[in-house]
């Protein structure tokens, strides 16, 4: 049977989001500047503020649930990945097995810094690594060589295939930026294991959704208005 996990908002929290899209002063129901920040809301979610990176600056995530929440970074305009704030679902199935696997997603992102709105999925030895670059903006680019186009998921990608020196890293840059939309997930890793980079068995174990970013000098906000996985 085919489940939907999705953050139900209680009126509350609705309203609460609202401030989050539209700048209203609230009080989000989990805040956190920590660098390795995160929070289980309890509806199968969890968010992770996530500064990695060197050079960081700061950076600050508020959250009513997994689906809506929004970070505001200030990293310097320096080279290098400083952070991906995101909110992540473990599923925990080989691809042989998994009947169905999609997710949605809808954000309002800053027009200026340098940065990517990806979905990251990782097999769960992190051996693999699966990013669907969904839009970005400034000098920012994929690791690996370019192996040609695909569409596949519901989307049409240009697609590259490296490796960071711990795992390999297949990389999908959708063709034309998108702030909302949906991404058939499965077929993309089926096309993979067809191309013997992956296999059947290959276990997947977490889908992430949030924003790989380089640099937000002066503060910027990236808001998550709806993040959802289903699967079945």
């Amino acid at each position: 049977m085919r489940r939907l996990f999705l953050a139900v908002a209680s009126a509350t929290a609705l309203t609460t989001a609202v401030g989050l899209t539209t700048g209203t002063a609230h009080a989000a129901v989990w805040e956190s500047c920590d660098q390795w920040g995160n929070w289980e809301p309890g509806d199968g979610y969890i968010v992770y503020n996530n500064i990695w990176g060197s050079g960081a600056g700061s950076q600050c995530i508020a959250a009513d649930s997994g689906s809506q929440w929004s970070v505001t970074a200030d990293h310097p305009n320096t080279g290098g990945i400083k952070s991906y704030p995101n909110a992540k679902w473990i599923v925990g199935e080989p691809i042989a097995d998994i009947g169905s696997l999609s997710a949605t997603f809808d954000v309002t992102v800053p027009s200026s810094g340098a940065y990517n709105t990806t979905f990251d999925v990782w097999d769960v030895n992190y051996d693999h690594e699966i990013m669907l670059w969904m839009n970005w903006t400034g000098p920012v680019g994929p690791l690996g060589s370019p192996v040609g186009q695909a569409t596949v998921g519901g989307h049409t990608w240009d697609v590259y295939n490296g490796s960071n020196g711990s795992n390999n890293v297949y990389s999908f840059l959708r063709q034309g930026d998108s702030t909302s939309g949906e991404v058939d997930i499965l077929p993309i890793l089926d096309w993979i294991t067809e191309r013997g980079w992956m296999s059947q068995s290959t276990v997947i174990g977490d889908v992430q959704f949030g924003y790989e970013i380089t640099s937000s000098a002066g503060g910027l906000d990236f808001v998550t208005n709806n993040f959802a996985v289903s699967e079945s």
